[in-house]
């Protein structure tokens, strides 16, 4: 992708139809992950606890970084918002095996921070990240058409 060119949304067809946001903005290599909750395909968050809203979160930021082409090990930092640290603590090791088993053994630079609120009531995290994508695994989202010197060559 040339250095200049305008930011690109990325909005996965399984995600939540955004309005007024993007799930992700990709800008050269470099994909910006829009903060995700717990929200299922129906604007829902769904039931359970801070594992489950992880689980459904994580895997909502996910879905954007497969949308531009990248994989787990392509990211670079996460940044975790917390409505009650201490059940996220309490259900840590629950939680690792969730990243595990959705990411991998490899973790970026991460962040979690304490907050009094999210934008849905029930929500109790929501999930921030940043992507570096190697050229040959680009995707320019919504189209299926490699970015890089590959552009026209047909879909991932």
């Amino acid at each position: 992708m040339a250095p200049n060119s305008a930011p690109v949304p990325v909005n996965p067809a399984s995600l939540p139809r955004p309005s007024g946001y993007s799930h992700g903005t990709l800008s050269g290599n470099t994909l910006y992950l829009g903060g995700q909750t717990a929200l299922d395909k129906n604007m829902k968050i769904v039931p359970g606890g801070i594992v489950e809203q992880f689980r459904q979160a994580f895997g909502n930021v996910l879905a954007t970084l497969k949308e531009a082409g990248g994989v787990p090990h392509d990211l670079v930092s996460i940044t975790l918002y917390l409505t009650d640290i201490p059940d996220y603590q309490a259900h840590g090791r629950e939680i690792g095996e969730v990243w595990r088993e959705l990411a991998g053994p490899v973790y970026p630079a991460m962040a979690g921070i304490g907050t009094t609120g999210l934008w849905q009531p029930e929500a109790l995290i929501e999930i921030l990240g940043v992507a570096v994508i190697p050229d040959e695994r680009l995707v320019r989202a919504g189209r299926g058409t490699r970015i890089s010197g590959r552009e026209g060559h047909g879909s991932r």
